[in-house]
């Protein structure tokens, strides 16, 4: 009996401890994308980052993640990559230059390292234009080069990686000919004067016509003109 009595009360105790416990709380969403964090977790990108936070381009990049179903791929220059430049380079764009160049490292697209050996050149940037912005992708094994015109690098390593987002370190700071090397503009198409040359052909007949009738014309009064200087001689001999 007692035995009994103290099994009812270990139950009690054991079913009010459980029923004191706060259930399993569900997993939260992850957290929002910030591509200056990742940067920060990674090591060695620290002017990467002071340049994405002054133009704003990290708040574009996280809204841009986080807000839509877009996808990016980054290639990201070292810290030793952005010190191989020429003293002050970097000081001596304008805003909207450092802003280009920012994007010109950046695809609209993410792209894995497999993904590589198909992509179309030139590969489009968000700098935009192709002419002032080239990117050329070659790959041999699995080894990825970019190029430039001006530059010729290769993927050193994966940063981060998530279906959406892929960052690659680069060696070197991929430089557009479109800031480092102005080019002048393609030229323009050369002017169609087919019309001109249709009209001009038409008229040639017709111009040819009133020519030969005017040759015509002044012959007959030579003639006529030489008669009558001959029928004044005749008339004066007489």
């Amino acid at each position: 009996m007692n035995t009994l009595f103290s099994l009812i009360i270990f139950l009690l105790l054991l079913l009010r401890r459980c029923s004191g416990q706060s259930p399993a709380e569900a997993p939260g969403p992850p957290p929002p994308m910030n591509i200056t964090k990742i940067l920060e977790k990674a090591g060695q990108f620290t002017v990467l980052i002071r340049l994405l936070k002054s133009t704003q381009v990290a708040n574009q990049i996280n809204t841009q993640l986080n807000d839509s179903n877009s996808e990016l791929t980054l290639f990201a220059p070292t810290d030793n990559a952005f010190s191989t430049l020429q003293s002050g380079t970097l000081n001596s764009l304008s805003d909207q230059e450092k802003v280009e160049l920012l994007q010109f490292h950046m695809i609209p697209n993410f792209l894995s390292l497999s993904n590589f050996q198909t992509v179309s050149n030139p590969v489009i940037t968000q700098a935009g234009d192709a002419y002032e912005f080239p990117l050329n992708v070659t790959t041999s094994g699995n080894s990825v080069n970019v190029s430039t015109g001006l530059v010729n690098t290769s993927i050193s390593g994966t940063v981060y990686t998530d279906n959406q987002l892929a960052i690659y370190q680069v060696d070197s700071v991929l430089k557009p000919i479109g800031i480092f090397q102005p080019r002048p503009p393609p030229p323009a198409p050369a002017p169609d004067n087919s019309k001109e040359k249709a009209k001009a052909i038409s008229e040639s007949p017709k111009d040819s016509a009133d020519d030969n009738s005017a040759a015509v014309a002044l012959t007959r009064m030579s003639v006529v003109s030489a008669v009558a200087a001959a029928g004044m001689l005749v008339w004066i001999s007489s």
